[in-house]
């Protein structure tokens, strides 16, 4: 796995310091939040490209003729989202290409499946998709490589896509991820546990509770909750807490979940009796990490998983070539394990919206 990693990334930074060279005008790439075309009622990112977390540009971009378009499952309540957002703009950015970034607005297959659609209708050059249900979304993303658009996943989808026709996913792998996360609360002890998920039917998640269920060799309970609702998901957190006395662990599925949370246990006077530990990073979790109260998180890299697939399709455009990561064409973003040692390290870039 070490070894796909190392090749994938020097791969694309080749790409990309190739791609940095050129020299003219440069012309403001186009974005659209996750919510503009689906009616979600977001807005779009303040700064321009060039004024994104990410650094501004040495020199000018030539603009490239190419349109894309991004669709993403994850709503805008939801801070794991804006983090890939900003991936998207920034690559729109240094690669002189417009960019439509679009989601439906509440995690729903057939709004998504429906804003798939009028995108393949629109003709765009290369189209970035998250893949949370296969049976749902399949049919639209065949519609669109059977019309002759490229696409390349992200997130997830990395158990699906290559079956879709997809030709290269950026992500990682959800199941051996959860694998991991499971197997380092055994090591702490746990035996009995909660797994949050926000995202119930979303299939990364669900491949994430079953990896750590298998990881930690024990019992595992599933907690459904609302990633919209913060006070609700507190609650079911704490009634889960009720019915579940011999609970001396909680892995969750992301910061709308890790929070509510937190605060569950904060209240029943039990951190630090019941381990807790997360998928994905954000600000308050790090400094939760800091603080001694959480153990680690699990990093996915969510804004490489929305610049690097810009990256590949400009240049899969111009050359021909992907760089396909391993014989099963997954570029890996993660797992990287986040705890005290180096969160301290890694929150800067999370306030920068950049982790």
């Amino acid at each position: 796995m070490r070894r796909r990693v190392w090749v994938a990334t020097f791969a694309v930074l080749a790409l990309v310091l190739a791609a940095c060279g050129g020299g003219g005008g440069a012309e403001e790439a186009t974005t659209t939040a996750p919510e503009a075309a689906a009616g979600g009622g977001g807005e779009a990112p303040s700064e321009s490209p060039a004024e994104s977390p990410g650094e501004a540009p040495s020199e000018a971009v030539s603009q490239r003729a190419f349109r894309f378009v991004v669709v993403s499952h994850g709503q805008s309540s939801d801070p794991f989202w804006s983090v890939a957002a900003n991936g998207v703009r920034d690559a729109a950015a240094d690669m002189g290409v417009d960019v439509e970034y679009q989601a439906p607005g509440a995690f729903d297959m057939a709004e998504m499946s429906q804003i798939i659609d009028a995108a393949v209708a629109s003709k765009p050059d290369g189209l970035v998709v998250t893949i949370p249900d296969a049976d749902a979304l399949g049919p639209s993303i065949r519609a669109a490589v059977e019309a002759g658009i490229p696409v390349i996943s992200m997130n997830s989808g990395s158990d699906v896509f290559a079956d879709l026709g997809v030709l290269v996913h950026v992500g990682q792998t959800e199941y051996e991820a959860g694998l991991i996360a499971g197997q380092r609360m055994a090591a702490e002890g746990v035996t009995t546990a909660l797994c949050i998920n926000q995202e119930v039917g979303n299939a990364a998640l669900d491949l994430r509770c079953q990896g750590f269920t298998d990881g930690l060799g024990g019992t595992v309970t599933v907690i459904p909750v609302d990633l919209a609702d913060p006070a609700g998901a507190q609650a079911a957190v704490a009634g889960a807490l009720g019915a579940n006395p011999d609970v001396n662990g909680i892995l969750t599925l992301g910061p709308t979940g890790a929070i509510p949370t937190l605060n569950a246990l904060e209240e029943a006077g039990k951190v630090g009796d019941i381990k807790l530990a997360t998928f994905d990073l954000g600000p308050e979790v790090l400094q939760a990490i800091i603080d001694g109260k959480m153990l680690f998180a699990i990093d996915q890299a969510q804004y490489l998983q929305g610049y690097l697939p810009i990256v590949l399709l400009t240049k899969y455009l111009e050359t021909g070539a992907l760089p396909l990561g391993s014989v099963d064409r997954v570029i890996l973003t993660g797992p990287q394990i986040v705890t005290a040692e180096t969160a301290g390290d890694v929150i800067a870039f999370s306030e920068k919206g950049l982790r």
